[in-house]
């Protein structure tokens, strides 16, 4: 991607960008989100965590790149490099227990007109994706957008806590570790109906053998 690392930061709105001027201008922005900025995000978050409120930091960059034409001819098109860093804190599905999740973005973009511009697009590189520009492009749902991409399926701990999984340990069945082992012992406790049944074809109506 064309660098312009002699570019200032741009200062114009992350939420009201224009986003064809960044890229042709090459220019760069920088900036902090807090999760109670992106609604969604604050969503995923547990009520009872630490921080409920953590920061993400990202940079943007503009640029430009040759690219052939129809008629033949190459002409300079619009990208946006765009990266995002940070922790959010998660309740992990083994432990029920919340945990801090680091996320990281690095995303760059092909910047088009039209929705249908960008369904018809050839992707021949998987490492870049399309957006659809605007003089008003919200970055700042772009951001909130990746990170909630970026979430794990099934959030858990590499490893959790041991006072939590020593409790476990007492009540598998409950976690819902060892389902099936808990509930065999608890059929091999119950009466089998068909023994009481042959038991009572053996004796008469007061118990008794005939």
């Amino acid at each position: 991607m064309t660098q312009n690392p002699g570019k200032p930061a741009s200062p114009a709105d992350p939420r009201a960008l224009d986003l064809y001027d960044f890229a042709k201008s090459g220019r760069q922005a920088a900036g902090a989100l807090r999760v109670s900025q992106m609604p969604r995000m604050l969503a995923e978050v547990p009520v009872d965590a630490p921080d409920r409120d953590t920061v993400f930091t990202w940079q943007g960059e503009g640029s430009t790149q040759p690219e052939l034409q129809d008629d033949g001819a190459e002409a300079p098109q619009p990208y946006l490099r765009l990266a995002v860093h940070g922790s959010v804190w998660l309740t992990c599905q083994r432990c029920l227990q919340s945990y801090s999740q680091h996320l990281d973005v690095d995303a760059t973009y092909r910047i088009v007109a039209t929705e249908e511009e960008a369904d018809e697009f050839p992707l021949d590189d998987d490492e870049v994706e399309v957006i659809v520009g605007s003089r008003q492009f919200d970055l700042v749902d772009l951001i909130e957008e990746e990170l909630l991409l970026s979430l794990p399926l099934v959030p858990k701990h590499n490893v959790c806590p041991e006072v939590h999984e020593s409790l476990l340990a007492g009540g598998s069945d409950e976690a819902g570790d060892e389902p099936d082992e808990s509930g065999a012992a608890e059929e091999e406790e119950k009466p089998n109906p068909f023994a009481v049944l042959e038991k009572l074809k053996q004796g008469g109506p007061d118990g008794k053998k005939h």
